[in-house]
């Protein structure tokens, strides 16, 4: 076997031993939390129910939907609360290819990313799912009685969720394109406009078909790219002048 082919089998091996480590941490989250499962798809149910008229319960039309949607929820929990052991093997994997300054950036990295993806879906669950069932209901017909399905419910918040959580995720991406010279402060600039129709096409795409709910997916997006310009400035001012080393970091860790 060359040294080109055992260099790949070391990364191979590595990159399976780092997606061990972050199933292994989503796992162990989720067997904690089982024992409340219901508790959990209640919580996530609550900005629905208070939407919908006094003594209204959410159906359940298949067989095992009853157990399964709250194993869904509660696994979507645990790799939410495992989301930092998650991003730090991601990160651990990719560290030793790079630069030592750029290597600098991992635990901030890491940090944001959480943090940004968790505001993303609280911004979600406490002010977009608040007003767009409240808007949803306010159109019903009054001859109907609202009988959401849980199933379908959770698909419907997933999406939103997933939606909103990278939404928020747009500062980091900005400042990782500045930070390896992919754009500069000028082109970040010079793509504002594309960036707000864009923002506009997605949030139409990913949300439901009404207005509230695309207006505050596009508008956040839109304000945390221009957070991201400011950081990637910051970044920036705060490299200048700074050597970067000729070679990156060896390869030996991995082996």
């Amino acid at each position: 076997m060359t040294e080109t082919q055992e260099t790949f089998v070391a990364h191979l091996v590595e990159l399976r031993d780092r997606l061990l480590r972050a199933v292994g941490a989503v796992l162990l989250v989720f067997f904690c939390l089982m024992p409340w499962a219901g508790q959990i798809y209640d919580l996530l149910a609550l900005p629905m129910m208070q939407a919908l008229p006094e003594g209204t319960r959410m159906i359940a039309t298949g067989v095992v939907t009853p157990f399964f949607v709250p194993v869904k929820v509660t696994l979507m929990v645990a790799f939410v609360c495992a989301l930092p052991v998650v991003l730090y093997q991601a990160w651990s994997f990719i560290a030793p290819g790079l630069y030592a300054h750029e290597k600098r950036l991992g635990v901030p990295l890491v940090l944001a990313s959480t943090l940004l993806f968790l505001a993303g879906m609280a911004f979600c669950y406490f002010f977009v799912f608040k007003m767009v069932f409240a808007f949803i209901n306010e159109f019903a017909p009054k001859s109907i009685t609202p009988a959401p399905d849980i199933e379908q419910y959770l698909s419907f918040v997933m999406t939103l969720f997933m939606a909103f959580g990278l939404t928020f995720e747009v500062p980091v991406a900005v400042v990782l394109l500045s930070k390896f010279g992919v754009v500069n402060q000028a082109k970040l600039k010079e793509a504002r406009p594309y960036v707000i129709v864009g923002a506009f096409v997605i949030a139409a795409i990913v949300t439901p078909p009404d207005v509230i709910s695309q207006f505050m997916l596009a508008v956040p997006m839109w304000l945390l790219y221009e957070v991201g310009i400011l950081c990637a400035r910051f970044v920036a001012v705060r490299e200048e002048g700074a050597p970067d080393e000729a070679e990156p970091a060896s390869d030996v860790s991995r082996n």
